[in-house]
């Protein structure tokens, strides 16, 4: 029979997104665990504390608070092992700045 060469999105070789899991992750891996509503908490915690630290003008800056607590996030959220490793990253950053931030 030999290997295909037909199309690459056939039935044969696509996974579902129900096989899958969410954005193309194995279905036993941790992301799949984590909602959307879950981790967009996260980033407006992220972007909370970002605002008590940093000064921002209008909506053009609170925009741009939003896409570095996004970025951040998302950092974290390719990054981590596990969602306890996930947790512990995000919250040792956020801890680190505001102690720093504290010092000055």
């Amino acid at each position: 029979m030999g290997i295909s060469r037909g199309n690459p999105l056939s039935t044969q070789n696509v996974m579902t997104s129900r096989q899958k899991g969410v954005a193309g992750l194995e279905p036993s891996d941790w992301r799949n665990q984590l909602s959307p509503e879950s981790r967009r908490r996260i980033v407006n915690k992220i972007m909370d504390t970002l605002k008590r630290y940093f000064p921002f003008s209008g909506p053009e800056g609170l925009n741009e608070l939003k896409k570095i607590a996004g970025r951040f996030e998302e950092k974290i959220y390719t990054s981590a092992t596990s969602q306890l490793d996930y947790q512990w990253k995000i919250s040792l950053k956020m801890f680190s700045m505001e102690s720093s931030l504290r010092m000055r």
